[in-house]
């Protein structure tokens, strides 16, 4: 089991950053690929970012590319999302996740599929004010 809080949420100007947090508990997070998802109102979960259990791949989302990075530190059992030049677009609640897939390179694609992920955060908002 893996639990997952995701902090770091808030309001801010279009243009502006934040970092989400996701601080992962239980039975070694390290082994685990880790994921952010977003939900709009209105909208279905999409993929975000994911990084792999080592760190050594990540992928993300074509409208965030460039502008978000996904990063951890399995030393402090936390993920994080950066998130720069924030849109309207980008607000929604933020999920963390975690994944038991082994990946790497292009096999990683895969961590694009919520079904990967058996443990997910409450979620944190972040509204961006145009």
């Amino acid at each position: 089991q893996v639990q997952l809080v995701e902090s770091g949420g808030g309001l801010v100007q279009a243009g502006g950053s934040l970092r989400l947090s996701c601080e992962a508990s239980g039975r070694s997070p390290s082994d685990y690929a880790m994921g952010w998802f977003r939900q709009a109102p209105g909208k279905e979960r999409e993929f975000v970012a994911a990084i792999s259990w080592s760190g050594g791949t990540t992928d993300y989302v074509d409208s965030v590319k460039g502008r978000f990075t996904i990063s951890r530190d399995n030393a402090k059992n936390t993920a994080y999302l950066q998130m720069n030049g924030l849109k309207a677009e980008d607000t929604a609640v933020y999920y963390c996740a975690a994944s038991e897939t082994w990946c790497s390179g292009a096999g990683c694609y895969l961590l694009r599929f919520d079904d990967k992920y058996g443990y997910w955060g409450q979620g944190t908002q972040v509204a961006v004010s145009s």
